[in-house]
């Protein structure tokens, strides 16, 4: 049930009809895994938090740079040098102090990332890297959960929805092979750049994916990859179909290395 400061701190949300009370409360109840506390975790985190998301645990094993400041808005000069998880949870609560905040400290892998994944009812990959990508991938579609997906570099980013508890896919792997990975030009925001507001667009539709999945409300385009270009200020959008041969959700899927 909502409290009277509840009532009063989301009042503008519920006051949209596909929200209302009844929405509140399942995002008041709502355990969201944001995966990676960068300049797109920061964005879905500050959104959610300010939204009335109950619980959020954050995971990010990086210390904060001076050069993070420039995208990563969730932070302060003060913050410079802390672990980035536990900086994110610090001010996510001096924004929402009525949520709860967890931080994961260490590169989630293995057993612990399938812990945090089984725990969350979805799962927002925020990580700036292929193998992170399809680590979490693969352990949303085991446990059923759902995933939201954003990238970006340069002018450029990406954003796709999964509704794994369905059992079936496509997945990310179905969009882009993992064995295709060494033949891809893998860039980072260290090594190919980026503009800030990018970053803040794919994290705030990040954020505005995860509400809606919540609540149930609106059109959350799973199965859609969204591309946005910054310089045009242009989006596209693509269906993806699941692969017969993808080795996380198809019919040649790996279990511990082999395929069944």
């Amino acid at each position: 049930m909502l409290s009277d400061v509840e009532f009063t701190r989301y009042s503008r949300q519920l006051m949209v009809a596909d929200i209302a009370e009844t929405g509140q409360q399942q995002l008041k109840n709502a355990q969201v895994l944001i995966i990676g506390a960068g300049g797109l975790g920061s964005a879905v985190g500050l959104y959610l938090a300010a939204a009335g998301v109950g619980k959020i645990v954050i995971a990010d094993n990086d210390e904060l740079e001076a050069s993070n400041l420039q995208r990563q808005v969730l932070y302060r000069n003060p913050d410079l040098g802390c672990n980035k998880a536990q900086a994110a949870c610090a001010q996510m609560a001096a924004l929402n102090s009525l949520n709860r905040y967890r931080a994961v400290t260490s590169r989630l892998t293995g057993i612990q990332l399938a812990l945090e994944v089984e725990q969350a009812d979805i799962v927002v990959d925020c990580s700036d890297n292929f193998s992170t990508r399809y680590a979490v991938n693969h352990a949303c579609f085991e446990a059923k959960k759902r995933l939201v997906s954003g990238a970006a570099i340069g002018w450029q980013g990406q954003l796709i929805a999964f509704n794994f508890g369905v059992g079936v896919g496509p997945c990310y792997q179905c969009l882009l092979p993992e064995v295709a990975q060494p033949h891809i030009d893998i860039q980072n925001c260290r090594s190919g750049g980026i503009v800030g507001p990018v970053v803040g667009v794919i994290g705030t539709m990040q954020a505005l994916a995860v509400i809606k999945a919540i609540v149930n409300a609106g059109k959350i385009g799973f199965k859609q990859f969204s591309q946005f270009d910054g310089l045009q200020g242009q989006w596209q959008q693509l269906e993806i179909n699941a692969d017969e041969n993808c080795t996380v959700c198809g019919a040649h899927k790996l279990v511990n290395g082999d395929v069944v």
